[in-house]
């Protein structure tokens, strides 16, 4: 299991406007160089978080994006849903979990299925209760064991 670019851009730039100050706001290319996320991406993926509330932003000399609401309330399902993406954990999404058949080999499909399902029930349910706050508390804690405390790469 891996999360896409996309995800993974779009949780690094949002842990990135959660170093800001409240009120300060950051410029997508201050993001992009910042986390090396190439910025005309970056811009698409901010604007589709814009619509789905996460962060705000304004036009002009003073304006940026910043977060719409406190990390400690945005939580990572949010983030990948408003990027379009989901973990899809079972080996053939296309048949879900159906019932055994007279074969064996179907009973273990069926058995499979069963296991996967319930491992993205799991999956999903730390995805909703992690917040950006959590994972910006790990960064944190991993810069300072690495000395890596005036730079801020996710």
């Amino acid at each position: 299991m891996r999360l896409t670019t996309r995800a993974t851009y779009s949780i690094k730039a949002l842990l990135d406007l959660a170093m800001l100050s409240k009120g300060q706001r950051a410029s997508v290319r201050a993001i992009a160089e910042r986390q090396q996320i190439p910025a005309p991406y970056l811009e698409k993926l901010l604007i589709e978080l814009r619509q789905a509330g996460l962060v705000c932003s304004q036009r002009g000399a003073q304006g940026g994006y910043r977060l719409a609401r406190p990390p400690r309330r945005i939580p990572i399902s949010a983030i990948l849903a408003a990027v379009g993406e989901s973990l899809d954990l079972r080996t053939n999404s296309s048949e879900g979990a159906r019932a055994p058949q007279e074969s064996a080999g179907a009973g273990a499909d069926w058995v499979t299925a069963a296991l996967w399902a319930r491992i993205a029930q799991r999956v999903q349910q730390v995805l909703e209760e992690t917040t950006l706050e959590d994972l910006y508390f790990d960064a944190r804690s991993w810069q300072a064991a690495q000395s890596q405390e005036g730079k801020f790469v996710v």
